[in-house]
Formats: C-alpha cells, structure tokens, sequence
C-alpha cells in the first residue's frame, strides 16, 4: 500500500449556517452529553451537516486523484484512494466535539493571549490524535482483511499531515465561529422579544407640542393666552408675549384644546378661562376678556355662554 505521503487526503470543510436552536435554549435530550452544555438537536446538525459536506469533499478528492493518477499514466486506483481519504474524514469528524469545545472556551476567554493559547493547544491536540486515530484506523482496518499499513513515521511527514491538520483545524473552528456568533445573536435577539415591552413615553397631560414650520416646540397650555385664526394656519399668543404660526384649523384645535379649559369666545378666536382675570360684558352681548398679564381680547356675544360663569358685569339681554 502507498503511504500517506502518496494518497490525496487534504480535507476542506466550507461553511455551514445553522437552521436549529442554540444550545442552552432548551433542554438537552436524555442520554446525550459530553459537549460543553449537553449536546442539543442543534448540535447534531451542525455535525451531520459537516460530516455531509467533508464526506463530498472526500470522494471528490479521491476521484480527481485516481484521474491525476491514470493522466499520469498510474492506475486508476479510486478504491484506495477512497480508503485513504474516508479514514481521515472518519477520525476528523470525531474529533469536531473537541473544536467545538476550543472554540467555546475561547470565546469566553479574557485576552487575546489566552485566546491565542487555546488555538495553539487546540490545533496541536487535533493534528495529534487525527495522526494518531488515522494511522490506528488503517492499520486496523488492512489487519482485518490481511493487509498491513506502514505509516513511515518521520519529522518530513509529521510536518505534512500537521500542515493539512492545521488548515483543517481553522477551517472548523472558523465555521463553528460563525455558528456560535449567530447562535449568540438569536438568543438575545429571542429574550428580548420575551421580555415585556416597555411603556411606550406618552405625552404628558400638561404639555403639547407645535410644529413651527420644521421645528417642534413644546409649551403648557398654561402659558397660552388665546389662539385666533389666520386662514389656513392657526396663530397661538403665548404669555410672554411670543407667538407661534402653525398650519392647521381652529376648529381641530379647539377640541384638542378644550381639556385645557381653553375655549371659543369668538368665530376666530379661543381663549384660554385660565389666565382670565376679568370679562367685561358690553350691551350689544359682545364681551371682553382680561388676562392675568393686563392683555385683552374680545369676544362675541354668540359665546357668551362659554364666559359667563366668569361672573363681570352683566350686559342687559
């Protein structure tokens, strides 16, 4: 048989997204364990899914090097070549659980020092028992039918299966990386839909805004004297003697307004009963308000209902 230097046996695992829940996120089933957390259905995916993909990448490799072989004018060997590269997939594949727990481990380590270490340790335990188990599996296998296996153990070819295990070893743990990002970010993305939505902010009773052209102001009805109409816009006069122009109607406005005690006193016009200090009703039933500030407005007799529980003087019928 030729050696391993001979056969084709380089491995190349690509990236595979997980569909299934993170581990921790429910219970793990009776009877499994031995990954960090127990071993959860989405476990057994992301293995059965690598293990499908390396296993292509493994008949691909052995079919291209029999034809390599045969173009060289070698034998068109598939079957060995098939033995050679299925016996590493074989030992690789039981030893994910190992990546799996490095890539872990280094995920909730401190410190790129430590996270370096792990790597180091993690490649060289792989590399060690994937030559190991490779080499015990062939010998064993050709022992069973009659045949033998002769690894040539050497630095030269050390380094080469180290070389191959190496890139393997990233390869995996780059891809379980990945998983365990996303697996991470659904979780939280899971508890937070869990978690009890916060109140949305209500605006305060006290308060309202305007819209001044593309600026937003907040003020306390408090603070407005009365609001008059101004064609397609309404003009609000506050107490400090500032006023603001907002588009809109005053009819909209006046039930918007009216929990505020502000309220029509004439066709174009409201006035705010709070900062009233004094009406004076006119023998036409036109009548006059008074604001706390000394400013007046007048008002129509066709609203004179809405002052006159205001008390003033009252104007003949």
């Amino acid at each position: 048989m030729a050696d391993s230097q001979n056969a084709s046996e380089t491995e190349r695992v690509e990236t595979v997204w997980d569909q299934d829940r993170a581990p921790g996120d429910e219970a793990s089933a009776s009877g499994t364990s031995g990954w960090r957390g127990g071993i959860s259905g989405g476990d057994w995916t992301i293995f059965g899914a690598i293990a499908a993909v390396a296993l292509a990448i493994g008949i691909v490799n052995a079919l291209s090097g029999a034809q390599d072989a045969a173009w060289r004018g070698d034998s068109y060997d598939v079957g060995q070549r098939l033995f050679w590269e299925l016996s590493s997939i074989i030992v690789i594949l039981l030893l994910v659980p190992i990546l799996v727990l490095a890539v872990r481990r280094m995920r909730q380590a401190q410190g790129l020092a430590r996270r370096i270490g792990i790597l180091a340790v993690a490649i060289l335990g792989f590399s060690t028992l994937h030559i190991a188990g490779m080499v015990g599996l062939r010998k064993l296998l050709l022992w069973l039918v009659g045949g033998a296996y002769d690894f040539h153990f050497s630095l030269a070819v050390v380094l080469y299966e180290f070389r191959k295990d190496a890139v393997t070893a990233l390869l995996l743990g780059a891809t379980l990386w990945l998983i365990e990002s996303r697996r991470e970010l659904r979780k939280v993305a899971r508890q937070a839909a869990s978690m009890p939505a916060a109140p949305l902010d209500q605006p305060s009773p006290d308060l309202i805004w305007l819209r001044d052209g593309t600026s937003r102001i907040r003020v306390a009805p408090r603070d407005i004297l009365w609001v008059a109409s101004a064609g397609n816009y309404i003009e609000y006069i506050l107490a400090n003697g500032t006023q603001h122009l907002i588009r809109g109607t005053l009819a909209a406005t006046e039930s918007e307004l009216a929990c505020f005690a502000i309220v029509r006193v004439h066709r174009t016009r409201l006035a705010n009963l709070d900062r009233v200090s004094g009406v004076d009703f006119k023998p036409s039933g036109d009548f006059e308000l008074t604001f706390d500030n000394g400013q007046t407005l007048g008002g129509s007799r066709r609203y004179r209902p809405a002052v006159a529980s205001l008390g003033g003087r009252t104007a003949p019928a």
